[in-house]
């Protein structure tokens, strides 16, 4: 908690995965982004918004959802363009998981990299889905099928992709093969 200006530190199981790193947080949202938008148009509409929780098992009440949405769209956009989501996620990581956004302001302190780590561990544990150390290839599978991507229907497609990042070929990926492949993602600065 904060006090005499300390920097906040929330203990919590975050469904919201916020990552500390602002270069795999912005990646993430617009990965996220990218699939919301289904028709493609650089908007994500109410409806496609809907339909999306609804894949994830998050449904929510249209009417609410859209009161809440429409004061984040611009005047005379059809939907919510990256700009106006990423407000949207910013606004509501702040009020349901007391989020920073971008907390990594570049410095290499230890707690820093502790803080980075227990967000990798926690992005593992989302596909890591029976908890036994290691993303299966039907584990992956199963979590791209949630996210709606094509690559969920064809198990050869998603056998390739742990194949890819599985460094002893045991032909599924640990802990050390998955950190390892998430720091190896390189985004440019801006």
């Amino acid at each position: 908690m904060e006090s005499n200006g300390e920097k906040k530190t929330v203990s919590r199981q975050s469904s919201s995965f916020s990552l500390r790193s602002p270069s795999l947080n912005a990646l993430r949202l617009q990965r996220i982004f990218d699939l919301f938008d289904k028709n493609g148009d650089g908007f994500i509409t109410v409806e496609e918004l809907s339909q999306a929780l609804s894949r994830l098992g998050l449904n929510a009440d249209l009417s609410d959802l859209k009161s809440t949405v429409e004061s984040y769209i611009q005047p005379g956009n059809t939907g919510l363009n990256f700009d106006d989501f990423s407000a949207l996620h910013k606004t509501l990581d702040d009020s349901f998981f007391g989020g920073d956004g971008d907390v990594n302001d570049g410095n290499n302190d230890p707690s820093s990299a502790a803080a980075d780590e227990t967000d990798l561990q926690e992005a593992f544990k989302v596909f890591d889905e029976n908890g036994d150390g290691f993303i299966s290839a039907r584990e992956l599978q199963a979590v791209l099928k949630k996210l709606g991507l094509p690559e969920g229907g064809e198990m050869e497609r998603v056998e390739k992709m742990i194949v890819s990042v599985d460094r002893n070929q045991d032909g599924r990926v640990d802990f050390f093969e998955f950190k390892n492949m998430m720091r190896t993602v390189v985004i440019p600065s801006s």
